[in-house]
């Protein structure tokens, strides 16, 4: 309890930082949930086990970890990973294969070897999340278009079927999914409505429409999940057994080290806003307490959210009270207003992960590495890119 003992020293647990902590929490908490059911649906579990993420991951990462401004969750980076684990394992796997992987990241930060993380070279982080960036785009087509469903082992397989698969693009879907890139690119930029998420604003106005007009053919967490249980799950273990756990040391690692990569990051992007500074090795035994408890709630991997812990930061969070927070306003939010989820269309879902995966793949970053690198860091940053969208990425 590193941070919660940094933040008792440095005065911020007194009641004067309450409040800024907890309007920073709940708008935290507010900008998770959208995020956290598309990044579910695009990992192939249900919508409601994002959350579930969100809210165990979250409160075990402020407890636990080494950054008093971390907020953590489900987030994009995962993506294909959990997706390719889903698919071949089933929900079960993927949380045996998110407990391993705790496991793994419970060991790096006990051993102390999370100062480790910083020497892997920059054109291989860039390369890595461009390439991401690049699937979850793509992969988020045939819900954007209402598309049919789509099959191919391989990217280019899936992205040839796409392509031919476009003459059949539901228009009313299409439509929707477009107002809501809309909504998300340019609420920001307008006065009075800047500080309300753009995500949240789509999902909202596109769900209102679609459950005023009832448009046919519009897929939405309703017509493909059943909507969302209003409540918390219940505990349990997933069904484990010993080839299984040997199948899955492949995905389990590299859910560990993309998660550890993506934790540090996060807390580093935070000491930069906020003048802090955090414990590398107790951030990685947070999140490996995170990732070993959160299946058992039906959750699933979850790291450190760069975008969140931003947010929280900009809103004046200084404190473990914020992640305490999101995760109290998640619970409010999921008893109170679950039963509206079943009208909210999928395409607004995949119009937000189009924003993330653009903002993921840091496409100006890319681009002036490829211009102005070393030819060795250009080669690097290539060879990972393509690695990624074209090979097997655990």
């Amino acid at each position: 309890m590193i941070a919660i003992r940094e933040a008792w020293k440095a005065g911020l647990l007194g009641r004067e930082h309450w409040l800024r902590n907890i309007v920073s929490g709940v708008i935290v908490g507010v900008v998770a949930l959208p995020l956290a059911m598309a990044f579910a649906i695009a990992s192939g579990v249900k919508p409601e086990q994002g959350i579930y993420t969100a809210i165990v991951g979250g409160l075990l990462v402020s407890l636990f970890g080494g950054s008093r401004l971390q907020i953590a969750g489900p987030t994009g980076a995962f993506i294909v990973i959990l997706a390719s684990v889903t698919a071949k394992y089933g929900v079960d796997g993927l949380q045996v294969a998110t407990m391993m992987a705790g496991a793994i990241l419970l060991l790096l930060g006990i051993t102390k070897l999370g100062a480790l993380i910083k020497f892997i070279p920059d054109p291989v982080i860039v390369g890595f999340t461009a390439g991401i960036g690049v699937i979850i785009w793509v992969g988020q087509w045939k819900d954007f278009l209402g598309l049919p469903k789509i099959s191919g082992e391989h990217f280019h397989e899936r992205l040839w079927h796409l392509i031919q698969a476009f003459p059949n693009l539901h228009v009313p879907t299409t439509l929707l999914a477009l107002l809501s890139l809309a909504l998300v690119v340019l609420t920001p930029r307008l006065p009075g409505v800047k500080r309300v998420p753009g995500p949240l604003i789509a999902m909202v106005v596109v769900t209102a429409l679609h459950a005023y007009f009832q448009f046919d053919g519009v897929a939405t967490i309703g017509s493909a999940f059943g909507g969302i249980p209003q409540g918390l799950p219940k505990i349990g273990l997933p069904q484990i057994t010993l080839p299984q756990v040997i199948e899955l040391i492949g995905p389990a690692f590299a859910i560990a080290m993309l998660g550890a990569i993506e934790s540090l990051l996060s807390a580093v992007v935070a000491d930069g806003m906020a003048g802090t500074k955090h414990d590398s090795n107790q951030e990685l035994i947070g999140q490996g307490i995170a990732n070993l408890v959160t299946p058992l709630f039906g959750g699933f991997a979850a790291t450190g959210a760069i975008a969140r812990t931003a947010t929280n930061v900009r809103n004046g969070g200084n404190s473990p009270i914020a992640g305490f927070t999101h995760a109290l306003t998640l619970i409010l939010l999921i008893f109170f207003l679950a039963p509206l989820a079943s009208d909210i269309p999928l395409c607004a879902l995949a119009a937000i992960l189009f924003v993330v995966a653009y903002n993921m793949s840091e496409l100006k970053h890319f681009k002036r590495m490829v211009k102005r690198a070393p030819k060795a860091d250009v080669a690097i940053l290539l060879i990972t890119f393509g690695l990624t969208v074209f090979s097997d990425l655990t």
